[in-house]
C-alpha cells in the first residue's frame, strides 16, 4: 500500500512539474568575431530607445540575455560594439537564439527557434531593396524634370513600383495572421484613397477635390493602426504615425485638432497603457509647439485629462503647477474676446481698449529699458506711421514702474499711439494676457477678438495683409 501511495505521489509531482511553464526570457547570441565585448538589448518606446539588458560575450563570442519576467512585446534592438545594431521581434516566444558575423551582421543574421524573426529578417531585406529602388526612381524623376517623355515613363514606373510595394506589404500581413510581424507591417501600409468625382456645377473643382481627399485621409489615416494593441508601444511606428498625422495631415487649427483628439482618445480609452502613451504624447506635442493657437489644444488636454484626475501617472505637484500655467492661458486663446483694459495714459486721460474702433488693434506690452523692446519698438513705430490711416491702432502697456524712463522714451521716439500706464497693475493685464516677458504682442480684430498672439513685430505687416485677404468678412 505504501509503495502504491509513493508511486502516485511521484507521478503527481512529475505531472505537475511538466505542466509548469517556465516564464521569463532567454535569448542566446553568438557573434564569433567579437569576443569579451559588451552587447546590449534595448527597446523602442516612442521615438527613443532604452537599454533593457546588458551582457558580456565570452571568449567565443557567445552570451545569453535572460530574465525571470517576460519582456513586454515589441521591436527590440541588439546593440553591438561600434553602435552597430539590428532589430528583433520580441513576441510570445522569448526563448530563441541569434547568430551573425560582426562585419556583415545584417546579411549573416540567423535565428534558431524563432520562425517569426526569420520571416522578419526576410521582410526587412526585401523591403530595403524595394525602398532603394523607389528612392532611385525618385532621383531619376528629379533629374529628368525637363524631359517630358522620360518623365512620363519614369512616373509610370514609379506608380508600378508603389503598387508593388503596397501589394507586398499586404501579402506579409495576410501570411502572418495576427502575430507581431503582421501587426507591425499592417500599421505602415498607406490607406487607399478612392478617386473622387467632383459634383457637377462645383465652382472650383480642384479645391473641392482637395477637400474631399483631405477629409478622407483625415478620417481614415489610422485605419491600419490598432490602438488597442499595446505591442505597438514598444515600436517606433506608433509615434511616427502620430507625428505625421498631427504635423502634416491635419490643418493646424485648434478646433480641427481638438475634434481629432477626441476621436483618437476614444479608440484607446479602455486600454490604460495605450491611453497613457497617447495622452502624454499629445500633451507634450502641443505644449512644445510653437504654432500660434496650439496653446488652446494644450489647455483642452490639460483640462480633460490632467486636471480632471484621469492622469493618475503624474504627481500632485505636477498637477498643481499645470493648473497655474493653464490659468494664465485660458483667458487669451486665439478666437476669444480680449479682456478690456481701462487705464491712465501718457496724456493724463483714461483710455479703454474697447473704445478703439479701428479694424485692427495691436496690443503691445513693453518696457523702455528692455533690450528686445529697444529693437522692436522703433520697428513697430515705423509700421504704425504707415498703417495708422489704414485701419490699424496700437495700444501699448508699459510693464515697468519707472514713469520717468517711460515718459522720456515716448518723447524721444515720438510714440504717438495710445500709451497706457498701469504701474500697480490694477487691470491685471499680466494675468489676462500672460505677460511674463517683453515685448509681448497681440493682434485684435474690430470686435476685439484675439486673432494673433506672441508674434514678432516683423511678422505683423504680413499677418494683417493675409488676414485681410483670406479672413475679412
Amino acid at each position: 500500500m505504501r509503495r502504491g501511495i509513493l508511486a502516485i505521489a511521484i507521478t503527481l509531482i512529475t505531472i505537475t512539474s511538466m505542466g509548469q511553464v517556465k516564464t521569463g526570457y532567454n535569448i542566446g547570441i553568438s557573434v564569433p568575431d567579437i569576443r569579451d565585448s559588451s552587447v546590449y538589448l534595448a527597446y523602442h518606446f516612442g521615438n527613443k530607445q532604452y537599454i533593457k539588458d546588458t551582457i558580456t560575450l565570452d571568449n567565443k563570442g557567445s552570451g545569453v540575455f535572460s530574465g525571470k519576467e517576460l519582456l513586454p512585446q515589441g521591436i527590440y534592438l541588439v546593440v553591438l560594439p561600434g553602435k552597430k545594431y539590428f532589430e528583433v521581434l520580441i513576441s510570445e516566444n522569448q526563448k530563441f537564439s541569434i547568430s551573425c558575423n560582426y562585419k556583415d551582421y545584417f546579411n549573416s543574421l540567423k535565428f534558431s527557434n524563432s520562425p517569426e524573426n526569420t520571416k522578419f529578417v526576410d521582410y526587412e531585406k526585401k523591403w530595403s531593396l524595394m525602398q532603394e529602388k523607389a528612392s532611385n526612381l525618385g532621383k531619376r524623376i528629379k533629374d529628368n524634370r525637363g524631359n517630358s517623355d522620360s518623365l512620363r515613363i519614369l512616373k509610370e514606373d514609379q506608380d508600378i513600383q508603389s503598387k508593388g510595394m503596397k501589394s507586398y506589404l499586404k501579402s506579409v500581413v495576410a501570411d502572418n495572421g495576427n502575430n507581431l510581424l503582421s501587426v507591425l507591417v499592417k500599421s505602415i501600409i498607406p490607406i487607399d484613397v478612392p478617386e473622387f468625382t467632383v459634383p457637377a456645377g462645383s465652382g472650383n473643382a480642384d479645391s473641392v477635390k482637395w477637400v474631399m481627399n483631405y477629409n478622407y485621409n483625415k478620417d481614415h489615416f489610422f485605419d491600419n493602426i490598432d490602438f488597442t494593441d499595446e505591442r505597438l508601444l514598444r515600436t517606433p511606428i506608433l509615434q511616427a504615425g502620430l507625428d505625421e498625422f498631427f504635423t502634416n495631415v491635419l490643418i493646424q487649427s485648434a478646433d480641427s485638432i481638438n475634434r481629432q483628439i477626441d476621436k483618437l482618445l476614444l479608440k484607446c480609452q479602455k486600454y490604460y497603457k495605450m491611453y497613457q502613451f497617447v495622452a502624454v504624447y499629445l500633451f507634450n506635442h502641443f505644449r512644445e509647439s510653437e504654432i500660434m493657437g496650439h496653446d488652446a489644444v494644450m489647455v483642452k488636454i490639460a483640462d480633460e485629462i490632467y486636471l480632471s484626475g484621469k492622469a493618475d501617472w503624474v504627481s500632485k505637484q505636477f498637477v498643481d503647477d499645470l493648473r497655474k500655467q493653464v490659468e494664465l492661458l485660458r483667458h487669451n486663446l486665439i478666437g476669444m474676446k480680449a479682456e478690456n483694459l481701462v487705464m491712465d495714459s501718457y496724456k493724463g486721460t483714461y483710455v479703454a481698449l474697447y473704445d478703439i474702433e479701428k479694424e485692427f488693434t495691436i496690443l503691445y506690452f513693453w518696457e523702455p529699458n528692455c533690450g528686445h523692446c529697444k529693437e522692436s519698438t522703433p520697428k513697430l513705430k515705423n509700421y504704425y506711421d504707415k498703417a495708422k490711416n489704414e485701419g490699424v491702432e496700437v495700444f501699448t502697456v508699459c510693464t515697468t514702474t519707472d514713469k520717468d524712463a517711460w515718459s522720456k522714451y515716448i518723447e524721444e521716439h515720438e510714440l504717438n499711439w495710445i500709451n497706457g500706464w498701469d504701474p500697480e497693475r490694477l487691470t491685471h493685464f499680466d494675468y489676462f494676457y500672460n505677460v511674463q516677458s517683453t515685448p509681448t504682442i497681440y493682434i485684435l480684430d474690430r470686435n476685439k477678438k484675439i486673432i494673433a498672439k506672441r508674434l514678432s513685430v516683423e511678422d505683423i505687416p504680413s499677418f494683417i495683409e493675409n488676414y485681410r485677404k483670406y479672413f475679412r468678412k
